[in-house]
C-alpha cells in the first residue's frame, strides 16, 4: 500500500479505480478512497462480508464467473464518468471487470487488482495499456445472451 500511495502521489491520477474486495479493502484502509470500487463480497470465491465504505452511488450488476456482460460493461463505464465516490456491487465475478475498467476509464486513470498470494497490480491507464486489453477482450469468447 505504500508504493500505491506514491505511485497516487506521483502521478495524481484522474481516477482510481479498485477492482476486488480485498484490495479495495486495503485501500480504503490505507487511507485512499477510490473513485470506483468493484466488488463482489467474495475473496478467493468464498463468501465475505460486503465492503463498507461511503459510496454516493452504487450500481447493483450480474456477471457470471468468466464472463463480462453488457450489463456490468455498462455500469462501469457509467461509474467511471461520474464525479461523485461509485460502488459497483457485482452479484457474481468481479475479476474479468477489470479489463472493463482500463477500457472505460479516463487516460491518467490507475486500475488497481489483486493477484492472490502475491499482491496488488496497478494498471496505468493511457492509449497502449488500452490498446493491450481491447487486444485481449477482442480474443475472449463474447456471449450476447449473458446481457
Amino acid at each position: 500500500m505504500e508504493k500505491l500511495k506514491k505511485i497516487i502521489e506521483k502521478t495524481r491520477p484522474a481516477k482510481i479505480i479498485a477492482v476486488g474486495d480485498k484490495v479495495s479493502e486495503n485501500i480504503i484502509k490505507s487511507g485512499v478512497l477510490p473513485d470506483v470500487t468493484i466488488v463482489d463480497s467474495k475473496i478467493m470465491r468464498k463468501p465475505v462480508a460486503p465492503l463498507k465504505f461511503e459510496a454516493e452511488k452504487t450500481f447493483n450488476v450480474s456477471n457470471p464467473a468468466g464472463t463480462l456482460t453488457k450489463e456490468a460493461c455498462q455500469a462501469i463505464d457509467e461509474a467511471v464518468n461520474l464525479t461523485s465516490r461509485v460502488k459497483v456491487q457485482v452479484n457474481g465475478e468481479e475479476d474479468l471487470l477489470t479489463l472493463a475498467a482500463v477500457l472505460s476509464a479516463p487516460n491518467g486513470s490507475l486500475v488497481v487488482y489483486g493477484q492472490p498470494k502475491k499482491g496488488i497490480v496497478v494498471v496505468s491507464v493511457n492509449e497502449d495499456s488500452k490498446k493491450k486489453f481491447k487486444d485481449i477482450v477482442d480474443r475472449m469468447e463474447c456471449d450476447d445472451s449473458k446481457g
